[in-house]
């Protein structure tokens, strides 16, 4: 993989939008994903599964 940097204002965000708003929406959700993994392991760790259990119960029988 060749690594690149680009030097850009930081007034410049149409390229981003533009950018985003040509991929799939396949490949948006796939980022966000990743963004939220990342997200998580940094706030939270690598902690898995649910913080409280809930149990069903039918109310009608």
């Amino acid at each position: 993989m060749i690594k690149s940097i680009r030097i850009v204002k930081k007034s410049d965000k149409s390229d981003d939008f533009t950018f985003w708003q040509a991929q799939p929406y396949e490949k948006r959700l796939e980022a966000l994903e990743s963004i939220r993994e990342e997200y998580n392991n940094w706030k939270y760790g690598n902690q898995q599964g649910f913080q409280r259990v809930y149990k069903v119960v039918d109310r009608n029988a």
